[in-house]
């Protein structure tokens, strides 16, 4: 606890604090980050008028400028991103009435495709500014924001649903309200996965990036400077070459946010372990290193959170209050039925109306045609998932367990959790047109490239807090083998693994429309789905269908999540428990 007097002479001016060593080494980096970010957000507000040609050069020498843009709209929808699962999932996890609608639409909206939330938000963006780039920006920013929100928004859910009971107990003893035990508790209980979720949610952003930053819209298209936007001109323009030089951008770009933003909050994030770790166990950074040595930067770092202990107080339970008495519990439970009745009428009513549409519309026919391309799709989701989940937990747990292994795969495995599935396209249309490959077969692993990271990244956080005790323990009594992996490692990482399968699964239905519709130049490779349904009646600006496959998509992937994801997350809470 840092001490009154200390506190407030952290409040004064830090001109009065006298620099050291460290802090003349920070200074030019704290500058640059600065001035970059300066640059990028003056460049975003420029004067924009719809129907306007947009340029966007494949030569290497505006790739600097290309990804300075592209960090900087996806640290936005980020920061975004994190604020919405703080709401979203506290409200979840503590109010059961809510969870009953919250976590649901949770489903929905991880399963609407990055071009559905797109062509409902390009035009109020643009309408907000009008003759302004900025509203473009926006439109690009939320839906980068949609590839990144759900995933962090199931993690911080599944922690707070998941916090062992001995730690509620203890939160209660001391009186803990609300707010405190959100700050104090679950969110230093949730900060491992959510960190890994966060960059998760980085990669998964660079994975839709073309959609993102080439948008379509009243028939023209708008391309924003970045590296989405270069990639979608390369791939039209047949330039293996340039498609070269963006792997290159996009690798120094992951690099540098791992080095400079990512890897510190790792090794902070050390101290929410449930034991110290020392030694080579211990995640590093050199740039922490460099800022706790900084005396600039510890002012800094005390006033903060002198400022956040001050939040603390606002809504604590002081030690002479009394309970609240508790309502009726026959109120309470008509309560409840009466919230449980308008759900359903809400159901039946959303229902009622997808019928009268399909009826009026597109026809039943059509529907039943829909409907079995979701079954496709979902074949294979399922196969793939399975796949994935057996080559990359035992992977995950063995990292996980590793700490300096890990720190040696985060940034290799940020890159190919990034990877564009769009990058491929030249490699995968050459070998099925040379060895006549069934597109329908060979087009399915495209659709995990991108989203098996979820399992690794979720299962490598749940492994890094398993207990140093537990492991001691399993040693001691002579666990080996399947024994070991069955008692031990498989239990304790099991919530983790729910929530990184859960969130690949929606991830797989978003990325069917990239990988099973895919084209180079003026070739075009399609297999029969969900996705590449979409995908077409989107390029024919056909709404109705488009309406058509994003509901059977929706659910399909709610039905999914409800009879079999949520039976494994209750089997995760009453192990937990």
């Amino acid at each position: 606890m840092v001490p009154l007097f200390q506190q407030r002479r952290v409040g004064g001016v830090l001109s009065g604090i006298k620099p050291n060593r460290w802090d003349w080494a920070l200074l030019p980096l704290v500058l640059a980050v600065l001035a970059a970010m300066a640059f990028g957000a003056s460049q975003m507000s420029k004067p924009f008028v719809t129907g306007a040609p947009t340029s966007i050069y494949l030569d290497p020498i505006y790739l600097p400028y290309y990804l300075l843009r592209t960090i900087l709209r996806m640290f936005a929808a980020l920061a975004c991103s994190l604020l919405f699962c703080f709401v979203y999932a506290a409200i979840a996890a503590k109010y059961r009435a809510a969870e009953k609608v919250l976590i649901p639409l949770l489903d929905v909206l991880q399963s609407v495709p990055i071009l559905g939330f797109q062509a409902i938000a390009i035009g109020p963006f643009i309408a907000l500014f009008p003759g302004n780039l900025l509203g473009v920006e926006c439109a690009a920013i939320f839906a980068i924001f949609t590839s990144q929100a759900w995933n962090m928004t199931f993690s911080l859910y599944e922690s707070m649903r998941t916090v062992p009971e001995e730690l509620s107990e203890a939160a209660r003893v001391f009186r803990l309200s609300g707010w405190q035990r959100f700050w104090r508790l679950e969110l230093p209980f949730a900060m491992p996965g959510l960190l890994w979720n966060m960059m998760m949610s980085m990669s998964g952003g660079w994975f839709f990036l073309v959609a993102a930053e080439a948008i379509s819209v009243a028939g023209q298209d708008i391309k924003l400077p970045g590296i989405g936007a270069y990639i979608a001109v390369a791939i039209e323009a047949e330039s293996g070459l340039a498609i070269a030089w963006a792997i290159c951008a996009m690798l120094l770009g992951i690099m540098l946010y791992d080095q400079l933003f990512f890897r510190p909050l790792l090794a902070w994030a050390d101290k929410f372990r449930f034991e110290e770790t020392q030694g080579d166990t211990a995640q590093h950074s050199w740039l922490l290193g460099w800022g706790r040595r900084s005396r600039w930067m510890r002012a800094f770092t005390l006033r903060f959170w002198a400022m956040l202990q001050c939040s603390l107080g606002w809504f604590s339970i002081g030690s002479a209050d009394r309970a609240k008495p508790a309502r009726s519990h026959n109120i309470a439970v008509w309560l409840s039925r009466a919230w449980d009745g308008l759900i359903v009428l809400a159901a039946l009513l959303a229902t009622w109306r997808l019928a009268v549409f399909v009826h009026a519309d597109v026809g039943w026919a059509e529907v039943v045609h829909v409907a079995g391309l979701g079954l496709i799709t979902l074949l294979r989701v399922l196969v793939l998932i399975g796949l994935a989940s057996v080559v990359w937990v035992p992977i995950a747990v063995w990292v996980g367990l590793r700490p300096r292994y890990s720190q040696r795969v985060q940034a290799v495995a940020q890159f190919l959790a990034a990877f564009p599935v769009n990058l491929m396209f030249p490699l995968v249309v050459y070998v099925l047109l040379v060895y006549r490959l069934d597109p329908n077969i060979w087009l399915s692993p495209l659709m995990v490239f991108g989203t098996q990271w979820y399992i690794l990244f979720n299962v490598v956080a749940g492994a890094s807090t398993i207990p140093n005790d537990l492991r001691l323990a399993a040693d001691n009594l002579g666990l080996q083998g399947w024994l070991k992996w069955k008692r031990v490692y498989l239990p304790a990482v099991f919530p983790s693994y729910v929530t990184g399968a859960i969130t690949a699964s929606g991830g797989s239905w978003n990325a069917s429309i990239v990988a099973e519709y895919v084209t180079w130049g003026k070739t075009t490779l399609v297999a029969d789905g969900l996705g590449s349904y979409i995908k077409q009646m989107t390029d024919a600006g056909d709404f109705h269908r488009i309406a058509l496959g994003i509901s059977i998509m929706c659910i399909f992937v709610m039905l999914l999540n409800r009879f079999f994801w949520r039976k494994l997350y209750a089997l995760a809470e009453k192990r937990v428990r």
